[in-house]
């Protein structure tokens, strides 16, 4: 154990819980530590090293996140084995889209096929003149750009275009967040963000929605304990169907005014959302980084989405970028504005919008009816309170219908405030059917002979 203890302590460049978490791993890279060892205990590591209990707990928090090591009670801490790993940081997406065999499967959180626009005229669109031929042209082709800058919500904001929103998310993350860091996230909130996020060994602060967005006095609570970026979802969260209301944004800005807080926002919604975007760049566009995505409403095959962010934020991007793929296809660049411009696509996208509310306005309508009531206003998802959330889910699919659970969408997993819930996809919910499938969701959410359906 001194051995160990003397290795880790050649290795610790500064005291603190991210210098300890540090040397832990590359004590590990070096081969002094190795799958199955085990940590020395808390207070036996805070002795030799000259730490408190306090630090080198939240050092083991974070390698424990990060997935480099294991706690077990009594049998201590020991290190995981890492090599080899083919799917690593996804357990909470895989664990929600596991439906296979399901007749009717509402769990996937995808637009309907049927409602995305046709492609075959943008594809047709693309010219010979189309940009192939250089690895130094501008990655964001110039009439897209002008598109973009005509309704961007934050004011100065550097454009580029990368492959889909957690492209995005993924480039931010990796250039802005290090080992330890800490960010808020919305609790519930989007699991393959959650995944990203604690991949990374960042530490995660999960602060509830309400109808209006994240909540002020949760917020606040956390900026004391120095917050390096929040995550929200501006329009249609996932999974709640909350939308950010002006004043809401604009509080969220006036408390992060005196920090240098970094506010991320995805708007996964947009062309289907019927609620204006509300921006918190409006009122902070110098630490603001506004993703929008275009799968949804123009087809998830796109792989596009535009990132606007402030000048030093859009440099550390575009430097990532260049280590890997560079820029997004200037190709299909040239088929999504295609499809931003000719009336027939535009149409197609406002009927899907008109179509997706009125799918989510009945089944909520009749889910009410039976007394569930859900919150939020729009989206493709419909978030259900229920009694018991592994009964609920087990119900429905043996009557041939998938659900998502909702712990995967949970921060804290255990912590949901009710019995659990689960996530609906009503926007893939047929019009004749949803109050048949609402009718099933109702007694699915109830303890099983609770009472009987309304008729």
């Amino acid at each position: 154990m001194k051995a160990l203890l003397s290795a880790i302590e050649q290795r610790l460049d500064e005291p603190t819980t991210k210098g300890l978490a540090h040397a832990v791993s590359a004590t590990i890279r070096a081969g002094d530590l190795g799958p199955g060892d085990r940590l020395p205990p808390i207070r036996t590591v805070a002795a030799e090293l000259g730490l408190s209990p306090t630090t080198v707990s939240a050092a083991w928090a974070l390698l424990r996140r990060s997935g480099t090591v294991a706690t077990d009670g009594r049998r201590g801490t020991t290190i995981l084995d890492t090599r080899g790993r083919t799917e690593p940081g996804t357990t909470r997406y895989r664990q929600a889209l596991d439906h296979r065999g399901i007749a009717l499967d509402l769990s996937t959180g995808v637009p309907d096929p049927a409602l995305l626009p046709d492609l075959r005229a943008a594809l047709r669109a693309v010219t010979a003149a189309a940009p192939t031929g250089s690895y130094l042209d501008d990655p964001l082709l110039p009439e897209l750009a002008d598109i973009l800058r005509s309704d961007w919500p934050v004011r100065d904001a550097q454009l580029t275009v990368v492959d889909g929103a957690m492209d995005a998310l993924d480039l931010v993350a990796r250039s802005l967040l290090g080992f330890g860091d800490r960010v808020v996230v919305e609790d519930p909130g989007f699991p393959p963000l959650l995944d990203l996020l604690e991949s990374l060994g960042v530490e995660v602060v999960g602060v509830p929605v309400d109808d209006e967005g994240l909540e002020l006095d949760g917020l606040r609570a956390t900026l004391a304990r120095g917050i390096r970026a929040v995550f929200v979802q501006p329009r249609a969260q996932n999974p709640t169907g909350v939308t950010m209301s002006r004043r809401r944004a604009k509080s969220i800005a006036d408390l992060l005014a005196g920090t240098d807080c970094l506010v991320v926002e995805d708007d996964s919604a947009y062309g289907l959302s019927q609620s204006p975007l509300v921006s918190v760049g409006r009122w902070l566009p110098e630490r603001t980084v506004h993703i929008r995505s275009f799968s949804k409403a123009y087809g998830p095959d796109l792989r596009l989405a535009a990132l606007g962010a402030p000048a030093e934020v859009h440099r550390a991007i575009s430097l990532r970028r260049q280590l890997g793929q560079g820029w997004s296809s200037r190709l299909l660049q040239q088929v999504l504005v295609s499809l931003l411009t000719r009336e027939p696509s535009r149409r197609a996208v406002a009927k899907a919008s008109q179509t997706y509310a009125a799918r989510r306005a009945q089944f909520v309508r009749r889910l009410r009816e039976h007394g569930v009531g859900v919150g939020g206003v729009e989206g493709l998802n419909v978030w259900v309170p229920v009694v018991d959330e592994t009964a609920a889910v087990v119900r429905l699919a043996s009557l041939g219908v998938g659900v998502a659970a909702g712990s995967p969408f949970r921060v804290a997993r255990s912590t949901d405030p009710v019995g659990g819930h689960v996530r609906v996809t009503v926007g893939a919910v047929p019009k004749d059917r949803a109050a048949e499938l609402a009718d099933l969701v109702a007694a699915a959410a109830r303890p099983l002979g609770s009472s009987r359906l309304a008729r």
